[in-house]
């Protein structure tokens, strides 16, 4: 009879790897309470709760119609400017948030890297998951604000799973990409705040992209967001699907996904040595 134990060689990987999902999968059950934990934690001891899913980015959103478009009058391509903001702001919050939790995500959980083994990608993609549950009770304020404008949502609404695919790609690559570099360079956790306030105006967040030079459109549509803002906006406000801005997006969201994850692989050995 066989007696020999059942022994797990775990190796450090090495150079540019793609990620072995199964293994992540084994490791479902550590995500979901990975990704609890930071639902819970984000409310802990929150008079309001979940609600600031919904204040905030209201709030943000009244404060950006006073400035920019009565005092400022930004061009808002004919649209309500109130709804204009906040269809952008929308998947624009969940974006910068995930930026910042997954950046966090390694050194904050230090101590678990230490001392246990488990696939370390789980707590990146924890920090991003757990930003969902903002994303969804945020378009609760969505259907509010389409009901006060008398606005009906076409078929366009159809590519929203779209959209969300390629925010969830482009949040997941650069989330990864951040958080394996912000456990060697400390300073990416504190450059990270002022990085995201710059890289809000270059999305069309407050202003529309007609405002953007025609010799400077090449370059914008690279940025994933652009695609996705204006994606939502047309689905939401039955408008033509601006194609034009989504496609290029999407094939960038992709090789920043694709990118991220293998820079956080193989810079997986060493978080255990320098978190």
């Amino acid at each position: 009879m066989n007696t020999k134990p059942n022994v797990k060689i775990i190796q450090a990987s090495s150079g540019w790897k793609m990620v072995d999902f199964k293994e992540i999968w084994r490791y479902k059950d550590l995500l979901y309470f990975l990704t609890l934990r930071g639902i819970k934690a984000r409310y802990a001891q929150s008079i309001l709760g979940v609600s600031w899913a919904i204040i905030q980015p209201l709030f943000t959103t009244i404060v950006f119609t006073l400035v920019f478009g009565r005092l400022a009058k930004v061009d808002s391509d004919g649209m309500p400017y109130m709804l204009f903001s906040y269809l952008a702001l929308w998947p624009w919050n969940y974006f910068s948030g995930t930026l910042t939790e997954s950046a966090n995500s390694l050194i904050q959980n230090a101590n678990m890297i230490t001392k246990v083994y488990f696939p370390r990608m789980v707590l990146p993609l924890s920090a991003i998951l757990s930003k969902l549950l903002d994303f969804l009770i945020a378009f609760v304020v969505v259907i509010g604000l389409l009901i006060y404008f008398g606005i009906t949502p076409g078929w366009g609404l159809l590519i929203l799973p779209l959209l969300i695919l390629q925010l969830l790609l482009t949040s997941l690559g650069i989330g990864m990409f951040l958080s394996a570099l912000a456990v060697k360079y400390r300073d990416v956790k504190h450059a990270l705040t002022f990085i995201v306030q710059l890289l809000l105006y270059a999305a069309p967040v407050v202003y529309s992209t007609n405002a953007v030079p025609e010799k400077y459109i090449p370059f914008y549509i690279l940025n994933p967001m652009v695609g996705v803002i204006e994606g939502f906006r047309a689905a939401f406000l039955n408008r033509p699907i601006p194609w034009e801005w989504i496609w290029p997006g999407s094939i960038l969201a992709v090789i920043f996904f694709v990118f991220g994850m293998m820079y956080f692989r193989r810079m997986e050995r060493i978080f255990a040595d320098v978190a």
